[in-house]
């Protein structure tokens, strides 16, 4: 392994790290002093790497860098949410949302600038898609949280205690870079995240899923959004390739696969007279009785550009209590930080479309 350009450290795991020392003579217990510098003390220079010999930074400094996600808007909501608008590497911009909570702060990370899916409910798909994050850009929108919010939360030990890259973009398209940023959130050398509270979340991207079981056991989360094919095809395009039977089925084989008593997440949008009448209610429980999950239902947040609209506490509320009472374990996600666009489908970045979909829906949400 050689540096033929200036690579970026922050997305390199303890084993790649490893394995480039050790092809340059190093000992390595050396990429443990790196990772530590880089994400405990968070260094911005490999010269304040005062442990390691000054050949090896001098080495690091000429063949890699340390690439720091530029802040272009930070937004604050009234009920503690925070938003982050930041650069990518590609020009075009991202967002990143950190939701507190008593004795927990989830922090949602986008995975792509903008994504190809096109969901009709979502505002990150009506972009269209630029380009996919590398592993560094991933795990630095961690460091950038967990450095920003140290002093707004002075008193926690651990300010981010769960992840979701449930942000910009369909993670399964981009693995090759969040497989290794997930093996850092996880190491107790990066974020030191429980496999429990990394959380990828999919569309329903069945190879990803079979590729994800062999190298990860983080939580898994499937943005379904339909009880039946028939209705999933106009909201989640993708389904059209990988219909419900298949995705669960391969769902079953990534819990199995894991070996001990996991669920799925089933995220499920409710939008007014699509999806969300007590008929929809009595078919998605019929397709989930017996599947190992926990359902998240999340009323439809607007966005500038949708003909969805919202729907009523009360028809929130019947679907529910149906699924409940079917014996689902079923909970009505709290929409947090709305009033700065930045709940659930609201993510929008300022992406340069290359889709060829001549999408003109470019707006910053935060502008």
């Amino acid at each position: 392994m050689t540096l033929s350009a200036k690579l970026d450290l922050l997305g390199y795991t303890r084993a790649h790290l490893s394995a480039l020392l050790i092809e340059r003579g190093e000992k390595p217990y050396r990429a443990d002093q790196i990772l530590k510098w880089l994400h405990h003390r968070f260094v911005t220079s490999f010269e304040e790497m005062t442990d390691i010999s000054k050949e090896l930074r001098t080495y690091l400094t000429e063949n890699a860098e340390i690439h720091e996600l530029e802040v272009l808007d930070e937004k604050k909501s009234t009920d503690g949410t925070r938003k982050w608008l930041l650069r990518a590497r590609s020009g075009s911009a991202i967002e990143m949302v950190f939701i507190p909570e008593e004795g927990r702060g989830t922090l949602c990370i986008s995975s792509q600038v903008g994504c190809a899916l096109n969901c009709s409910f979502c505002s990150t798909g009506k972009q269209g898609f630029n380009s996919n994050l590398t592993a560094g850009e991933i795990v630095g929108q961690i460091r950038l949280a967990v450095q920003t919010l140290k002093d707004a939360y002075p008193g926690r030990v651990r300010i981010v205690t769960n992840i979701v890259l449930m942000g910009m973009g369909e993670p399964l398209l981009n693995l090759d870079a969040v497989l290794p940023a997930v093996e850092l959130m996880m190491d107790d050398l990066g974020y030191g995240i429980s496999k429990r509270k990394v959380t990828i979340s999919t569309a329903g991207i069945v190879p990803g899923i079979r590729k994800l079981a062999e190298y990860t056991d983080a939580s898994l989360a499937v943005s379904l959004h339909a009880p039946n094919d028939e209705i999933r095809n106009q909201l989640v395009p993708i389904n059209r390739k990988y219909p419900i039977a298949e995705l669960l089925s391969v769902c079953r084989e990534y819990i199995k696969v894991l070996g001990e008593k996991r669920t799925v997440t089933i995220e499920y949008t409710l939008l007014d007279g699509v999806n969300d009448q007590p008929e929809h209610a009595a078919e998605l429980a019929a397709l989930l009785l017996g599947f190992p999950c926990k359902i998240n239902l999340i009323p439809f947040n607007p966005f500038p550009g949708s003909n969805f609209q919202r729907p009523s506490r009360k028809a929130v509320r019947i679907f529910q209590e149906f699924l409940v009472n079917a014996g689902l374990s079923t909970m009505v996600r709290t929409t947090r930080g709305d009033d700065i666009d930045a709940a659930c489908g609201q993510l929008v970045g300022n992406v340069e479309d290359k889709t060829g979909r001549n999408i003109t829906y470019h707006q910053i949400a935060s502008s």
